[in-house]
């Protein structure tokens, strides 16, 4: 069980990741329209436009490859999470049914950034 200090920690180290990962996804063409999208469906770490698709990204860090990597932390629960978050947000903004959306992952590891675009598909 973490107390308080750890959890205040933990939040600003994944914050930290979250900006790295902001400022990798700007260089390669993406602007950044919400930080930590918040809902009661689940949370979106990053959303962006680029080349014409609206992006819901998800940041992961991790310290090695195991275990299948980023991409491999983001299984299927979790994306059907972000895919509800991002229905809801698509909703509550306003968005037509003809929004071409993907879902990115931008995983963090000592060696950089790596980013997997349209790493999964649309889920219920």
């Amino acid at each position: 069980m973490k107390n308080k200090g750890q959890e205040e920690t933990a939040v600003q180290v994944g914050r930290k990741y979250e900006e790295l990962a902001a400022e990798y996804l700007k260089k390669q063409g993406y602007r950044i329209l919400e930080r930590n999208y918040r809902c009661r469906k689940g949370e979106i770490d990053l959303i962006g436009i680029q080349e014409g698709y609206l992006c819901f990204v998800e940041v992961k860090y991790r310290s090695s490859g195991e275990f299948g990597g980023s991409l491999g932390a983001v299984d299927l629960k979790k994306q059907r999470r972000i895919c509800g978050a991002a229905l809801y947000y698509l909703m509550e903004k306003g968005y037509g049914s003809d929004t071409a959306c993907r879902f990115d992952v931008a995983g963090i590891s000592r060696q950089g950034v790596e980013l997997i675009t349209n790493a999964f598909e649309f889920r219920r």
